[in-house]
């Protein structure tokens, strides 16, 4: 089945909470300590309140959804760096593994693409997302930092 791509409302938060804390144990797994990764992933409130906080003040999520399933999305909004290198961020984009290499992510990418400039933050070792973004005309400019939540290390990466 095709997913359908639909805004996210106050209504998706658990549902939404859910689905991207599993993208994040299938995205980072590979990555990060397994007993930090799920330590992060344990406290369930916090992720439906992040999420909750987020539909109602934050910029639009989008969400990908198959038979009733979430099964990833994607947000964008002003850029958060200290020293923005561009304009605009891509704050997540994320499906679900079964979902890779579907072009999923890359529907999910040209539905939130800000016209110009945008930059992100991947994690250095995660090659796969890497090369996702470099098909879509990002590169790494030099900036790096620890993600402190995974103890991991972050590049940021820049389409002009």
């Amino acid at each position: 089945m095709t997913p359908t791509l639909r805004p996210a409302a106050p209504a998706d938060a658990e549902a939404g909470a859910a689905m991207h804390a599993a993208c994040w144990r299938e995205s980072y797994g590979p990555y990060v300590d397994a007993r930090l990764l799920e330590e992060r992933l344990a406290d369930t409130d916090r992720w439906v309140a992040a999420w909750s906080r987020q539909l109602a003040s934050g910029p639009p999520r989008l969400l990908a959804e198959a038979d009733g399933e979430l099964v990833g999305f994607a947000v964008a909004g002003p850029c958060r760096d200290e020293e923005p290198a561009t304009p605009s961020e891509l704050y997540a984009l994320y499906t679900r593994a079964s979902w890779w290499g579907t072009g999923l992510g890359q529907a999910l990418w040209e539905a939130v693409r800000p016209a110009g400039g945008c930059s992100l933050w991947v994690l250095e070792a995660n090659a796969r997302a890497q090369a996702f973004y470099r098909r879509n005309g990002f590169a790494p400019d030099g900036a790096r930092e620890r993600y402190a939540d995974l103890d991991a290390v972050e590049i940021r990466m820049v389409r002009t």
